[in-house]
């Protein structure tokens, strides 16, 4: 099998699953099916699960005894008239009926919220290392607003489910059952009659709880497509507002904002609705058995007492069927959530480790890597060459710069070295291994990248320079930075290298940025090294000091070198000419301009030629 039918059936899934987001709404199963999905993380905590239902199982067992205790209160302490000591013991006992119920209520609140919170937990770390090993494809085509949502709204709808509404909803429907079972066993035909009409309750409810489900996804989705606007305008905040663009992105958020509130609408109205006829019809069906038992009373077949116990379980049976459809509608909405959730979860990566990979030496001198044949295309343009039947070797220690006009495949080359994408047809060998055959942590941690745009997180420079290795001391920090010439301007910040350098790194000049991310690689210490024009956007000083930089970087080990400006290449053991993502040529500087090819077209454009000497000055 090829490695494109290799892909097909895995990457279908990171281009899918979130696709249908777009659309203003989507239509979802037809109950709350979807929260058995949360199986997996609650079975974790089975005998906290059980320890709530005791204590739910408790505290309904208390509720249901009232009536029964207010009955023999009304029968044997007032109606019979006993004295005030056999009266006080009465409400002792009712007393301590409550007390039970304050006790095992408060132990069943305590255990379903710490349930809730640990599944909400284990859910959003679930979920949230699932997505960093997703293939580059799923980042194409998601927003990471759209993620960032599903992370903090839909977990916390879940949590709101698991940690409250279910156990209200299970107490309720224990209690309304325990209830129920009362009133039949005192009176058995007159509730088959409330039973009957209470059936006709559940049908008209189904039919409008779908209606809720539906909208409560669409509700979710459009606050999502608010937060992703939002993650992308503040990502992007100097271009906006450099462009006086600060209106128009408000009203398009507001637009957003706007939507997604017609669409909450939409769905509190249904819900609404829903909740009312429930109400209202429960309420119909239990004031005629209600209606009959005081008849009963007037007729002599029912004491005072058992019509006090009987209002008091009309009374719990209407309130857990009203909560039960309050809980209908919250288990829902967590419904909608959960599948958003899931989504993620079973979102597949097209690239995949090899369970059976092997693990090749690690080289002493840098990484032998053999490209052969490989062609490749982005799924987003099928219909376009990235690469095509590119061949070339790069032996250990040595320097190839690629060069090329833009789109030409330079970059694509380096998503496939470090598997970001896999090939079409051909292959890559790293070290006397396939990379396919290598797994994914053991063929990136063999690998060094400093990008055009240097990457810095929201810590301090000895965090950020860690990253590289976490293990790392701070002697070999030190190290690191001293040989990117980073070491001089991190100890000049007011920490020294425990200065916070705020996100990405704003409190740094682009050279300072790109040495921390040369100090990071070289910290890492990597077999092969890829430097994506790590210089191409400083100034000339900059420029020279990070080359500097990055030439310590590249001894002893094989570097890869993306470069526009060629003066940065001159010097590199082989560079490659890419042309529309073919290997047009390769060989030196000198040799790559007498040949008078793409190359020297390059550098014509750039250098200014002294045709006798050859010599060339920026």
């Amino acid at each position: 099998m090829s490695n494109q039918d290799q892909n097909k059936p895995a990457s279908a899934p990171a281009g899918q699953a979130l696709a249908n987001d777009q659309h203003p709404v989507r239509l979802a199963a037809k109950s709350p099916n979807a929260l058995k999905r949360l199986w997996p993380f609650l079975s974790q905590y089975k005998w906290v699960m059980a320890l709530a239902a005791v204590f739910l199982a408790l505290a309904a067992g208390a509720t249901l005894a009232f009536p029964w205790a207010l009955k023999i209160l009304i029968d044997q302490g007032l109606a019979k008239q006993e004295g005030r000591l056999h009266l006080a013991e009465h409400f002792l006992a009712l007393f301590g009926v409550a007390c039970a119920l304050a006790i095992f209520s408060a132990a069943r609140f305590y255990t379903v919220s710490w349930l809730g919170e640990r599944i909400t937990a284990d859910v959003r770390n679930a979920v949230y290392a699932h997505v960093l090993k997703q293939s580059a494809e799923f980042f194409e085509t998601t927003q990471s607003g759209e993620i960032l949502s599903r992370l903090t709204n839909d977990t916390t709808l879940v949590q709101t489910v698991v940690g409250s509404s279910l156990s209200m909803g299970l107490r309720n429907l224990v209690m309304g059952s325990g209830a129920l079972i009362m009133l039949i066993w005192m009176n058995p035909l007159l509730m088959l009659q409330v039973m009957g009409l209470l059936i006709l309750v559940v049908w008209p409810s189904m039919r409008m709880g779908r209606r809720v489900r539906r909208l409560s996804r669409a509700s979710q989705d459009r606050v999502a497509d608010a937060s992703a606007l939002a993650s992308e305008v503040l990502n992007a905040i100097p271009v906006v507002q450099s462009y006086t663009a600060e209106s128009r992105e408000s009203a398009r958020f507001t637009e957003s904002t706007q939507f997604a509130f017609l669409t909450a609408v939409n769905r509190t109205k249904a819900r609404a609705v829903l909740v009312g006829f429930i109400i209202m019809a429960t309420s119909a069906a239990l004031l005629w058995g209600l209606y009959e038992g005081t008849l009963a009373v007037q007729a002599g077949t029912l004491s005072a007492g058992e019509l006090g116990q009987t209002i008091v379980y009309v009374i719990l049976l209407a309130s857990s069927a009203a909560v039960l459809g309050e809980v209908y509608g919250d288990l829902l909405r967590a419904a909608g959530a959960t599948e958003r959730l899931m989504e993620l979860l079973e979102t597949r990566s097209s690239i995949n480790s090899n369970p059976s990979s092997v693990e090749p030496a690690w080289p002493q001198n840098g990484s032998i890597v053999r490209i052969e044949n490989l062609s490749f295309k982005y799924p987003s343009r099928p219909n376009q060459w990235a690469l095509k039947d590119l061949t070339g070797t790069a032996l250990s220690g040595q320097t190839i710069a690629i060069v090329g006009p833009s789109g030409a495949g330079k970059s694509t080359l380096f998503s496939l070295l470090l598997r970001f994408h896999d090939p079409l047809s051909g292959h890559i060998e790293m070290d006397g291994a396939r990379i396919d055959a290598i797994s994914l942590n053991a063929l990136r941690n063999r690998i060094g990248l400093v990008p055009q745009e240097p990457i810095i997180f929201s810590g301090t420079a000895m965090e950020n320079i860690r990253y590289g290795r976490v293990d790392a001391t701070l002697e070999e920090v030190i190290e690191a930075a001293k040989a990117a010439f980073a070491d001089d301007f991190i100890q000049a910040l007011p920490n020294g290298y425990d200065t916070f350098l705020g996100e990405r790194g704003v409190r740094l000049s682009g050279g300072q940025r790109q040495r921390i991310a040369i100090a990071r690689a070289i910290l890492k210490n990597p077999p092969l090294l890829l430097l994506d024009e790590a210089t191409s956007a400083l100034d000339a000083h900059s420029e020279r000091v990070v080359q500097e930089a990055l030439n310590r970087a590249m001894k002893n080990r094989t570097t890869f070198v993306i470069a526009h400006r060629l003066a940065t290449v001159q010097q590199a053991d082989c560079i490659w000419v890419f042309d529309q993502g073919s290997l047009s040529e390769q060989g030196t500087h000198t040799e790559l301009l007498e040949r008078g090819g793409l190359y020297a077209g390059l550098a014509k454009l750039q250098f200014n030629v002294n045709r006798t000497s050859q010599e060339f000055t920026a």
